[in-house]
């Protein structure tokens, strides 16, 4: 039977005992009956505190909301924010707990930022002398596939801390693995594993109910869908916020749909086919306006590609239209956002052609498969 490392808990009561607990964690941090992290916590432990990443402890803020601290109502504990000025939980933050525990189910994504709270996180276990608990979850989109370039640390931000490829193949108690020892963080980490877990297994093959991590994660195929078109929050193009599916579908007011999706129908990458369509985002970019734009029809998982298909998808944009760029860096003296998503500034310079790319990435992909085994977990 397939057990998440929340559901172990009783098997590691005895750890906590005496102890006072805080807890990182969202609406993810559940068990499969749906008994939240922090009611178990709460009912068997003294705990004292919890820490709020993007989107809240409730999963109720859009990306890149800042929040406050506050008290969760329900329990009555203080909720600090980690996803505001202060990142990395403060010596005032822990200075009422002796274990700082992280549930978060996490997407099998470089750039996604729940994992750089829990690196950031460990940093502060070892700083301030407290023991960090890691309930491990799978990685959704299975724990073999590796995609992608590795993060050039001169483009390091909270969308990429760490040298991993964008898709990395390793589950969440596996990478508090690899940041503790190969990043010497060491700090004291447990990792409370998950039982009945198999590599090859993707979310589905867990049949277990999926929880959205964000608001734009709405289901498993998201997943697939946000590793291939993240990168295009970097860019003038919707990447379907707004939409009834987000990250499916991507466009603008002046995309050449038509063209666009032929071109990549033909190009013949695996697992995906692409349909025109017109939307209208309800907000984020364009929002209000009518968009040309194309669907990703995503019917075999297993065979996709996502990173590369991402990359083939922004040659052609950038081919086709005029009007494509790349946004601005928020504040002047930082990189575009693009190059903070993709880790590198290669790909929005277009210094090599695509076939170069997917070389490079391929190659990348590989050395890290090979490198990631050490912190392997399970089979």
């Amino acid at each position: 039977m397939f057990k998440v490392g929340i559901e172990r808990f009783l098997d590691e009561k005895a750890f906590f005992e005496g102890k006072r607990v805080g807890l990182i964690t969202n609406p993810t941090g559940v068990t499969s009956d749906f008994e939240s992290t922090i009611d178990i916590l709460n009912q068997h432990t003294d705990l004292r505190a919890l820490y709020a990443p993007e989107h809240g402890v409730r999963g109720d803020l859009q990306a890149g909301v800042r929040l406050e601290n506050y008290t969760d109502e329900k329990t009555g504990v203080p909720v600090y924010s980690l996803y505001g000025k202060q990142k990395k939980p403060s010596a005032n933050m822990l200075e009422d707990i002796d274990v700082l525990c992280f549930d978060i189910q996490d997407v099998g994504a470089r750039f996604y930022t729940y994992i750089y709270t829990m690196a950031y996180a460990m940093m502060a276990a070892k700083e301030h002398g407290k023991q960090m608990v890691v309930f491990d979850r799978p990685n959704p989109v299975d724990a073999v596939h590796v995609e992608g370039n590795i993060l050039n640390l001169n483009f390091r931000s909270f969308v990429g801390y760490y040298e991993l490829p964008a898709r990395h193949g390793l589950t969440t108690g596996e990478l508090a693995k690899l940041f503790n020892e190969k990043y010497e963080i060491n700090c004291d980490l447990k990792v409370v594993e998950m039982e009945g877990y198999m590599r090859s297994m993707d979310y589905d093959l867990l049949e277990r109910p999926w929880v959205m991590p964000s608001p734009n994660i709405p289901t498993t195929s998201s997943l697939y869908a946000y590793l291939a078109t993240c990168i295009f929050e970097g860019t003038n193009l919707s990447e379907g916020r707004g939409t009834a599916k987000p990250f499916h579908v991507i466009g603008s007011p002046w995309l050449k749909a038509e063209s666009l999706a032929t071109k990549l129908n033909n190009f013949g990458l695996k697992g995906v086919s692409f349909r025109p369509l017109y939307f209208t985002p309800s907000f984020s970019k364009h929002a209000g306006s009518l968009c040309q734009g194309i669907e990703l029809h995503i019917f075999d998982r297993y065979r996709f590609e996502p990173v590369k298909t991402g990359m083939v998808m922004l040659y052609m944009i950038r081919d086709l239209h005029e009007a494509f760029s790349f946004n601005a860096p928020y504040k002047e003296g930082m990189h575009p956002m693009f190059d903070l998503l993709t880790g590198t500034d290669v790909i929005r310079k277009e210094t090599m052609s695509l076939s170069a790319l997917i070389k490079w990435m391929d190659q990348d992909a590989k050395a890290f498969k090979k490198e990631k085994v050490r912190y392997h977990i399970y089979d």
